[in-house]
């Protein structure tokens, strides 16, 4: 079986072992630095991806995140973070990982080779033709991010794709390839050091426009975001006080007549009736908070929302 730059051997790995400890983490980061440059030549496919995805979600499809290993670990990363980032609904995102909840405690190799749990998994997901699915594996050629991947093709599922190896049977048949060409690991075969750095990278920035694109971000702040603990219910006080000049008082009080949406709290700021009419203001405008805004006769900018 050929091998691919996932598991070949990096030219600083001759003697790793009897450098000293800050010669060896010189090594480390430098091979972490130069995974994380990868990305680069990857954007405009993850540009690609993303509007896939947020056209999915507009539809009302999923994002459908399937992985094993550490890779797997990456896309659960992601995918957890955007009903609290972004308010996205938690039954519009699912997370597929060989093993499931055990491959929590114990991340076992074998869950990735079994193909039958990979259909049974996608299956019980319910995936179809509104649905978009990421495929992620270092290599390229894991058998349960495969078979997920060819299980969603199947029903019309639109497919992205997201390996580590020039082709990588994972890109056969995606709507969007997307190579993170990293060099080979210091540690040879240790896909969760620079791979699964490019990846997290790459991770980032696909859900972070994907939020842009549904409207959820505003002047660099996550106006869609869940406010459920105290420091995000500060953090929306102090974005709706950011974005239209008033105080966090009062920026606290549009947020208790807004049921807690920062994007509403905005609104009634910049002279909404009331919580309904925002609503519908931004319901108008595809849930833009900008577009809402212009709407009402404001441009966004600070000092009561440009009033």
């Amino acid at each position: 079986m050929a091998a691919g730059r996932t598991e070949g051997r990096h030219d600083q790995a001759d003697g790793l072992d009897e450098r000293q400890p800050l010669d060896v983490l010189t090594v480390l980061a430098d091979a972490q630095k130069a995974a994380a440059a990868t990305v680069d030549a990857a954007l405009g496919d993850i540009a690609a991806a993303a509007r896939l995805a947020a056209d999915a979600l507009l539809s009302g499809g999923r994002l459908v995140y399937a992985g094993a290993g550490s890779s797997g670990l990456m896309a659960m990363a992601d995918a957890l973070e955007l009903p609290g980032t972004y308010g996205i609904s938690r039954d519009r995102i699912v997370i597929l990982i060989a093993g499931g909840a055990a491959s929590l405690e114990d991340l076992a190799g074998g869950y990735e080779d079994d193909r039958g749990l990979a259909v049974r998994d996608a299956s019980a997901a319910g995936i179809g033709p509104r649905d978009c699915v990421i495929a992620v594996s270092a290599s390229g050629s894991t058998p349960y991010a495969l078979a997920v991947a060819g299980y969603a093709r199947e029903r019309g599922a639109r497919i992205v794709a997201l390996a580590n190896n020039p082709g990588a049977a994972l890109f056969e048949g995606a709507d969007v390839p997307i190579l993170l060409q990293t060099p080979p690991e210091v540690i040879s075969g240790s896909t969760r050091m620079g791979a699964g750095t490019a990846q997290k990278i790459a991770f980032n920035l696909f859900s972070t426009l994907v939020g842009i694109h549904l409207g959820h971000v505003h002047d660099g702040h996550m106006v869609n975001l869940k406010a459920d603990n105290i420091k995000l219910k500060g953090r929306a006080c102090r974005i709706v006080s950011d974005i239209s000049g008033v105080g966090l008082d009062e920026a606290e009080s549009l947020l208790a007549r807004s049921g807690g949406s920062v994007k509403t709290a905005v609104l009634l700021a910049a002279g909404a009736q009331d919580a309904n009419a925002a609503q519908a203001a931004l319901d108008r405008s595809g849930q833009s908070l900008r577009r809402a805004l212009k709407a009402l006769g404001h441009n966004g900018l600070k000092t009561r929302c440009g009033a």
